[in-house]
């Protein structure tokens, strides 16, 4: 008889709040968590069966930790490619496979893939230094974006002028054309073993200019079906290309004229599933799961319009984390709290996720908004 998930020990690369809320599906099925963290005090610290305090970009650190599990996945994927190559050599089942995470971690190489296999993105440029941009021929303004290690809107720059190229990275680089965008999507697929595959239902998001991170998510989209299903299937084509196992998050623009723009991937739980914990008969986590444990996958579709919001560190605030307002939120129906359980807050930090869930989309973003403006995150 195979394994069950319940006798098998899963090792996630990364204790933050994906990771966290990993571990908390995986607990409804008796599943066995590892987690490495660099972070003495990671979200996850209190929940895995067994945490490691080490580096996850240290070749060694990474190798020994692999070892002790049967099933590797990732929350972030800053991790040692090379490690989990060994590791996959010796038998162990890293889930996405490392070469997937090699081709996410290099923007580079993401967007030549995707200029190899037919997927719609913004005309690019690689550059290497300061000088290939200062000779580049695209048009001001145009994005610049680091390769490797950009997150979060970190590492990515809007080039206005030649005078912007005088503070830009001096380092392997992409410049993006300046997409006039109506607004970014995202379709999360995901992808077992035996090839099945499902979506979860187009989400719109709304961003914060000032710290570039996702603050509104609106479940699900109003665009028409036409392009809802053309953005699905532009990502079971790209989880297809890679053949890769578990979820990936796919980035889009909608582009004035109705285009879809691949953006970026993520070959991971992503912020913009997190209100299928509510909001869907399956959440990303628990499917996340299922791919990787090579179980069917769980039915996508929406209970309910849902609205998630990023609760982020108030500016000027550094220290032990206050949450102001949170027993006002709490009194009004359809409003579910995630808090992840980091100590210290920060200017911009995620600290945790609200989601409103309504069967009237106009209530739940009027919730949502009356949500952003009552709950801070204080020192």
């Amino acid at each position: 008889m195979a394994k069950q998930i319940s006798d098998l020990k899963l090792g996630i690369l990364g204790g933050g709040q994906l990771g966290r809320m990993l571990i908390q599906e995986g607990i409804n099925y008796n599943l066995t968590t590892l987690v490495l963290d660099p972070d003495t005090d990671a979200p996850c610290k209190h929940l895995a069966n067994y945490f490691e305090c080490g580096s996850i970009t240290d070749f060694d650190t990474v190798y020994n930790f692999g070892k002790k599990a049967d099933i590797i996945t990732i929350e972030i994927e800053k991790v040692n490619i090379e490690a989990l190559e060994q590791l996959e050599k010796e038998g162990k089942q890293v889930f996405p496979q490392s070469r997937v995470i090699r081709l996410i971690q290099d923007k580079g190489i993401q967007k030549q893939f995707f200029k190899e296999n037919n997927i719609p993105t913004a005309p690019f440029q690689l550059v290497n230094t300061r000088d290939d941009i200062r000779s580049s021929s695209f048009a001001f303004p145009y994005i610049l974006k680091q390769r490797k290690d950009g997150y979060d809107g970190k590492g990515v720059m809007k080039i206005s002028s030649a005078a912007d190229i005088e503070q830009s990275f001096d380092a392997p680089c992409l410049i993006e054309e300046m997409i006039d965008f109506e607004k970014e999507v995202a379709v999360i697929v995901c992808r077992n073993p035996n090839g099945d595959m499902k979506t979860f239902p187009m989400v719109e998001m709304e961003f914060n200019p000032e710290a570039n991170l996702v603050e509104f998510l609106i479940s699900p989209s109003t665009y028409p079906e036409s392009l809802q299903n053309k953005a699905e299937v532009i990502a079971k084509n790209i989880a297809s290309s890679l053949n890769i196992t578990g979820l990936l998050a796919v980035e889009m623009f909608v582009t004035r004229d109705g285009e879809l723009l691949v953006n970026e991937l993520a070959p991971r739980p992503h912020n913009s599933g997190h209100q299928t914990i509510e909001g869907n008969y399956v959440s990303q986590f628990n499917q996340h799961l299922r791919a990787i444990f090579n179980l069917p996958l769980g039915d996508t579709r929406s209970i309910s319009n849902a609205v998630m919001i990023n609760l982020l560190g108030e500016k000027n605030h550094n220290g032990v984390a206050k949450y102001q307002g949170l027993e006002k939120i709490m009194a009004i129906d359809g409003v579910y709290v995630h808090l992840y359980g980091k100590k210290y807050t920060k200017p911009f930090r995620k600290m945790g996720h609200i989601t409103v869930v309504d069967q009237n989309r106009d209530s739940a973003i009027q919730k949502a908004n009356y949500v952003k403006n009552t709950l801070k995150v204080i020192s």
